[in-house]
Order: C-alpha cells, then sequence, then structure tokens
C-alpha cells in the first residue's frame, strides 16, 4: 500500500471507532480481516496513525482547526510524525486512494508553526474538559507534562522470571530485539517505543517466552507487585486477578513458596492463568473460579497478604489504551468508585489479624485512589497505612500519606496508585 491508501485506511477507521463507538483493538482488527492485501509494514502504519491520533487526538485537531478524524490525522503527521506539509498534501490528494485533496483552511493550518502554547490545558494535555480539574488535583501546574506524557507511545516492558531464568540470560535472550536493562530494576527489560509507522517486535515468539523465563509486564506493574515486600512462605491472595500477570510476579517472589491464591469475580478472566502459571514453572499457585460455590469461604481470616489490583478507569494506560481515555464518563467513573468500595470491603474478610491488604489501581485519578482508601479506613478504623515501598529509588514518589504514585512522567512507567494497608493484631496493647 502507497502511503495514500493507509491513511485513508486510519481515518475509516477512526470513523468506525468514533460512530460505533467501537474499541480501537476490534476496530483495527476488522480492518485488517478485510484488508488482506496489506502486509506488515501496512498493518503497523495504520495502527500506529490510528493510535497516535487516539492519543493526541484534542491536540493534533486543535492545530487543524478541526475536531475530526481527517484532522486528528492531519495534525498528527505534520506534529508528531514530522511530515513536511508538500508531504501531507501529495498523500492526500493522490488518486483513487486518498483521502481527498486538502483544502485551502486545511493549507493555511499546515502553513503556520505549530504552536499549542494557547490551547487550553485540557487540550494541550491531550483530556476531556471534565477530566481537567480531577488532573489539576492531583497534578497541580504539572497538568500539561502529565497528559503530555500519557498521550506518548509506550514501550514494551518485560519482567525477568526468576523461577526459570536470571537477568543476565533474560538479555541475551531479548537483546536481538532491542531490549535493554531499566536502572533501579534488576528484574525488567525495556523495548523503547517504535517510531512511527514502524512494528513493535514480536516478543512472544521469543523462545525464552515461549519458555517461560520472560513476561510482558509494565514496569509499574511490577513495581506495584513488589510493594508485596518479602512473601516467601506467605499466604497470598490476589483478589482481582485478572490475566495473571501480577500474581505469576508475586508467585516468582515467593519463590514456590508458601500459597498464591488467585480469584477474579469474572471467570473468563482466568482462562489463561492456569496455562501462564505452568508456563511459568509456578508450582504455589491455586486458581479460584467463581463458577464454584463459595469458591473463598475456607481462606477468611488467613491471608498474609490480600493483594487488590481494583478495577478501575485505567488512565494511568492511556499510552495503551488510549481510545478508553475518549470513552470514559463521569457516570463510568462513578461506577467505578463503588466496584473500588466494594472489592476494598470484600478483602477484609481474608486478611488475618496483622495480616496486610495491598490496593493498586492503574488510575491516576485522587477519586480512584486516595479518596477510596480514606472512605475505607474511615469505614476500618482496624487498618492503618504503612509506607508503600521503602525502596530508595522510589521514595521520592511517595506521598504524604505513604503512597506509591507512579506516572509516565516521574517514573518512565504507566501510571500505577499503591496503598498498603495494615490490619491490627487484635491483642489488647499492655
Amino acid at each position: 500500500m502507497r502511503d495514500a491508501g493507509r491513511i485513508e485506511a486510519a481515518i475509516r477507521v477512526l470513523n468506525e471507532i468514533e460512530s460505533a463507538r467501537r474499541p480501537s483493538r476490534l476496530a483495527l482488527k476488522a480492518w485488517s480481516d478485510s484488508a488482506r492485501y496489506a502486509g506488515s509494514g501496512d498493518r503497523a502504519f495504520v495502527a500506529g496513525l490510528v493510535l497516535d491520533a487516539l492519543r493526541r487526538r484534542r491536540s493534533a485537531a486543535w492545530c487543524m482547526g478541526s475536531d475530526t478524524p481527517r484532522g486528528a490525522v492531519l495534525g498528527v503527521l505534520a506534529l508528531h510524525w514530522g511530515w513536511p506539509a508538500d508531504r501531507i498534501a501529495a498523500a492526500f490528494a493522490e488518486a483513487p486512494h486518498g483521502p481527498g485533496a486538502l483544502d485551502a483552511d486545511e493549507q493555511a493550518h499546515l502553513a503556520r508553526p505549530i504552536d499549542i502554547s494557547g490551547a487550553t490545558d485540557a487540550v494541550a494535555a491531550d483530556l476531556p474538559d471534565w477530566l481537567a480539574p480531577a488532573f489539576a488535583r492531583v497534578f497541580g501546574d504539572r497538568v500539561r507534562t502529565e497528559g503530555e506524557a500519557l498521550a506518548r507511545r509506550a514501550p514494551v516492558d518485560l519482567r525477568v522470571n526468576t523461577l526459570k531464568s536470571d537477568p543476565a540470560r533474560a538479555l541475551r535472550a531479548a537483546g536481538p530485539l532491542g531490549a535493554h536493562p531499566v536502572p533501579d530494576l534488576p528484574l525488567t527489560l525495556r523495548i523503547d517505543p517504535p517510531q512511527a509507522a514502524q512494528r513493535t517486535p514480536s516478543v512472544e515468539s521469543l523462545p525464552a517466552f515461549l519458555k517461560g523465563g520472560i513476561e510482558i509486564q509494565d514496569a509499574g506493574s511490577q513495581i506495584a507487585a513488589d510493594c508485596a515486600g518479602d512473601i516467601k512462605g506467605a499466604q497470598v491472595l490476589d483478589l482481582c486477578a485478572g490475566g495473571g500477570g501480577k500474581t505469576l510476579a508475586l508467585a516468582a517472589a515467593m519463590a514456590s513458596t508458601g500459597q498464591v491464591y488467585a480469584y477474579d469475580s469474572d471467570a473468563r478472566r482466568l482462562a489463561d492463568t492456569v496455562r501462564r502459571g505452568e508456563r511459568a514453572g509456578v508450582r504455589n499457585l491455586q486458581v479460584r473460579t467463581p463458577l464454584r460455590p463459595d469458591p473463598l469461604k475456607d481462606l477468611e481470616g488467613r491471608m498474609d497478604l490480600v493483594f487488590i489490583d481494583a478495577p478501575c478507569s485505567g488512565s494511568g494506560a492511556w499510552r495503551r489504551h488510549p481510545d478508553t481515555k475518549w470513552r470514559l464518563t463521569p457516570e463510568a467513573l462513578t461506577r467505578r468508585q463503588a466496584d473500588q468500595d466494594a472489592v476494598l470491603d470484600a478483602g477484609v474478610l481474608y486478611v488475618r489479624p496483622g495480616g496486610r491488604m495491598i490496593y493498586v489501581t492503574c488510575s491516576v485519578l485522587a477519586e480512584e485512589n486516595e479518596d477510596r482508601v480514606a472512605a475505607f479506613l474511615a469505614r476500618r478504623p482496624d487498618f492503618h497505612i504503612l509506607p508503600a515501598t521503602d525502596a530508595p529509588h522510589l521514595l521520592p514518589r511517595l506521598t504524604a500519606e505513604g503512597y506509591l504514585r507512579l506516572t509516565p512522567a516521574t517514573s518512565d512507567t504507566d501510571g500505577f496508585f499503591v496503598a498498603v494497608l495494615a490490619r491490627a493484631d487484635g491483642r489488647t496493647p499492655a
């Protein structure tokens, strides 16, 4: 495919996402299935342009004076892909596959110096207007910086599975794909984000991945699991296990001692956990499915640690799932807060006296983070906050309360929030 056809395909996919409110993953798959003539490079170009247009939708459209998929694509090509105006004009005008020649207004916008300094914070940070106050509450005068970082492409991070490998072996295996160590994270390797129109290397094809020596997991997610501390020999419940990424990280930290239980209220999310656990060499994992009656009844009051990777807005992962930024609504955020309150209250059932509960979200919003923990502590005075980490390189990321907040701008990870809550041991003070 020539550039003209690729750009036209990207605009069509964006129109489908917008008009049908279809997730980008499904819209791109539908296009790919229908475009059998497209090669791997074509698919990488179209997917990259679609996702970049979603990441930068407001700032790109503002630069072009047009809040449409076509305007966003034009803005991304000029502002972020670095295409000169004549190349853009030629691709759009190319018949019969281009999106159509630029009109006079589009030509005028492309001819101007690109500058978003006069835009509102919400536009410059690529946020919906209604979320700008929530960002200002958390980040103050750093709204633009934090929003811009959440609109960049994300790297591929790998976790070295110490049950089957070590950092040196993993680096030798993944090095040919461009993987390199991450400072202060000895079990993390990183493949930097691809350039515009380039494909991300296929980690899943590596023998080291197929044999369980490495896992794909964002560094922020790895850090959140590390906040469990020394859990060798412990009884651990991952209450919202999902696909099992943090479950496997916890199991590796336990070095096949103790027991880790994986549960999720949606049984479908647990489908891959057993398979992934076997590949990773985990021998202390029990998957508890909600399809059984009272699947966690025998764990009540027994857990040294209950790990809660709570359902959330996913605002911390907008780099990877940019369409969710525009689908989020105030009503959906309110529902998520209710879910978070419910799962915190459910987790209490399993924490033994003197045990801990770790509350994690991949959100940067205080409404899902500090507010939820504060509300929980008001309901449960038998719990108190512990510092989320004592790792020296992470201490600057601790809040005054002792919570851990990670963002792409401050820690070069996805956005995460971690609160460690300890339960009183029940003994009467002397």
